[in-house]
């Protein structure tokens, strides 16, 4: 009997273990509509600026030490709303789905402005939900990952706020023109046409750099992609390897239109995330079309 007794009382043991060292499920939570603009700013701005300028938090609400991805959405800088990628979401990560105020309704440089002041948030901010201020990476679509690609590499739009674009643990622009945009061409009076480009202040080109964050460069197929938009990126990322920037992958999605690779491209920005989040080596740097 005593046998017995002791039997079941290491089985129990056993069992409680078991238990208590199952992986407890992650939650999440999110908050809506917060301004990312100060009151002391924001008493200085107009209505537009103070209705437009929000952002939603997506996060983790059981666990710490975790990594962002800002998202900031499309619309040519003239149209589209704040959203969270699906990709994106349930992955151990927060998001933060940006708005910003869109021409003609906002002053040339507004987008950028209001895109720096978002991830300055994010970063004096994250830690207050959890979240690690290291591991803020910057994303978007289309226009949103033009203005991902101008904050994360011109580094004049989060001077202001005593950051620097090298604190950023990585770019990941989808579908970004890296020209100067082309609403940003006609709102500087350029009578070229929407695809001539040009590599100004206002091009992520430009700003080409052996320093900068981590860079992953995705986009749909050429065949049916945005014109000149493939190209473009894959010119970007021979230019960065060419100066001797290590961390640059270049990602061209087939059979994706420039509206599909806006989800699809967000499976290899959270596969990019997870990557340099858990790991110190550097990416390969090879230029890659995706099947």
């Amino acid at each position: 009997m005593k046998y017995i007794t002791l039997s079941l009382v290491v089985c129990v043991a056993f069992v409680c273990q078991a238990f208590c060292a199952a992986p407890q499920a992650v939650t999440y939570q999110t908050k809506t509509n917060l301004s990312y603009y100060t009151e002391g700013a924001l008493a200085k701005g107009d209505d537009y600026q103070r209705e437009q300028c929000k952002l939603d938090v997506y996060y983790p609400d059981n666990r710490t030490g975790f990594s962002t991805v800002i998202w900031f959405h499309g619309g040519g800088l003239t149209g589209g709303k704040r959203s969270m990628p699906s990709n994106l979401k349930n992955q151990g990560i927060a998001v933060i789905a940006v708005s910003y105020r869109l021409s003609p309704r906002g002053q040339m440089p507004c987008f950028f402005e209001d895109a720096a002041a978002a991830v300055a948030w994010v970063f004096e901010n994250i830690a207050a939900y959890g979240g690690d201020p290291k591991k803020v990476f910057v994303s978007g679509h289309s226009a949103g990952g033009y203005l991902a690609a101008i904050i994360g590499m011109d580094s004049r739009w989060l001077a202001p706020y005593g950051i620097s674009n090298r604190q950023i643990a990585g770019i990941a622009p989808v579908s970004a023109q890296v020209t100067t945009h082309y609403e940003v061409k006609k709102l500087l009076g350029d009578k070229g046409g929407q695809y001539r480009p040009i590599i100004d202040e206002y091009a992520p080109l430009y700003y080409t750099a052996k320093d900068l964050p981590p860079i992953c460069l995705i986009t749909g197929d050429r065949r049916i992609e945005f014109k000149s938009r493939v190209e473009e990126n894959e010119l970007f990322a021979v230019s960065l390897k060419n100066v001797g920037h290590t961390q640059t992958e270049f990602y061209e999605m087939g059979g994706l239109d420039h509206g599909g690779v806006s989800e699809g491209g967000t499976i290899l920005v959270r596969k990019f995330v997870k990557r340099l989040s858990e790991s110190k080596t550097p990416a390969s740097g090879a230029v890659v079309a995706a099947p």
